[in-house]
């Protein structure tokens, strides 16, 4: 009975001592921190690694996370200064840099920093307008930050970041926002037709100029070269006509050889034939009659009577072609009604 007794003791003291060893014993993970107590009293915070402790004396608080943390706080409903209820979702980027701090000067910092930056968000976004607020988020988030930074320090807290995750407006704010940015884009879309309709006009119009000026200039030349040309080619006959020093005898024969062309064409029904023309009939008549100079041909075979004849038969033919003309003449005149006057004889 005492053996038995002495035994079970024994195995009690065993267990005791077990336990406490393993109490005396604390092994804190990389980047965390613990805060002890002793007799009710802060002792030491223990540091990565392992740590010993007075058992039943030392009191072990638990893990204090020494990482940057992210906490993702829920929609706010936030009062802008025209009146409007907007709903804002925040992200807090924020780390513990004394873990005593943190568990002796605040009870809970995580819903002190929640409410913290919930009334800091109020009175940043209270002094904005809606469309102030929706564009600028960057200074809403710097003045969240240093508001929240410099009430957290005394807590053993920095806060690195700030972030507005969305902004949401009422439903009718929505969609007014949506149908002035309709209006908007079809004002800048129709500006931009506008625009190019403007810049084609433009265009084509200094086209239309160029090719004018151009196809002015190109007729100015082409009337330039064409008189130049008609310059020349009446140049070249004036000075044909004074190097051959022609007499009126073969005027009057060029005279009579431009006669017929005013006959021609099937509309030439009508046609008045000039006084002058008499006069070149009498001057191919005399230039036939007149004794030419005889060729070195007629000089070897002379004969006078032959040549008289050849004169007066030239001559009679000129004036039987005169008066042809002549009587063709009157008959047109008394089928048109106008009679010309007999100057052939």
């Amino acid at each position: 009975m005492d053996t038995s007794a002495f035994l079970i003791a024994g195995l009690l003291v065993a267990l005791f001592a077990v336990f406490t060893v393993v109490r005396a014993v604390r092994i804190v993970p990389q980047a965390r921190a613990r805060n002890v107590e002793r007799l009710g009293r802060y002792h030491r915070t223990l540091n990565p690694g392992l740590n010993l402790v007075i058992p039943y004396i030392d009191r072990v608080h638990p893990v204090i996370d020494l990482r940057e943390q992210v906490v993702s706080f829920k929609p706010q409903p936030v009062i802008t200064e025209d009146n409007l209820v907007v709903e804002i979702d925040t992200v807090l980027y924020f780390q513990v840099t004394d873990p005593r701090a943190a568990f002796y000067e605040i009870a809970s910092f995580l819903q002190a920093v929640e409410q913290l930056t919930v009334t800091t968000l109020r009175n940043v976004v209270g002094s904005m307008d809606l469309e102030k607020t929706l564009t600028s988020r960057d200074t809403i988030n710097s003045q969240l930050r240093g508001v929240l930074d410099e009430a957290t320090g005394k807590w053993g807290l920095r806060v690195n970041r700030v972030e507005i995750k969305a902004i949401d407006p009422p439903q009718s704010i929505k969609d007014a926002m949506q149908k002035q940015m309709r209006a908007e884009r079809d004002k800048r879309a129709a500006i931009l037709g506008a625009e190019g309709q403007r810049q084609s006009q433009i265009l084509t119009a200094e086209g239309d100029k160029q090719a004018a000026v151009l196809r002015a200039e190109g007729n100015r030349t082409a009337a330039i070269l064409q008189a130049e040309g008609q310059s020349r080619a009446i140049d070249e006959v004036f000075q044909a006509v004074h190097r051959n020093d022609p007499d009126p005898k073969l005027l009057a024969y060029q005279y009579l050889q431009t006669l017929p062309q005013l006959a021609q064409g099937s509309g030439n029904n009508f046609w008045v034939i000039p006084s002058e023309i008499t006069s070149a009939l009498q001057g191919v008549s005399r230039a036939f009659t007149e004794v030419l100079p005889q060729s070195p041909a007629t000089r070897e075979k002379p004969s006078d009577d032959m040549a008289a004849q050849a004169a007066s038969d030239t001559a009679q033919a000129a004036e039987a072609a005169a008066a042809a003309l002549a009587d063709a003449a009157r008959a047109d005149g008394v089928t048109s009604g106008a009679l010309p006057p007999d100057t052939s004889r």
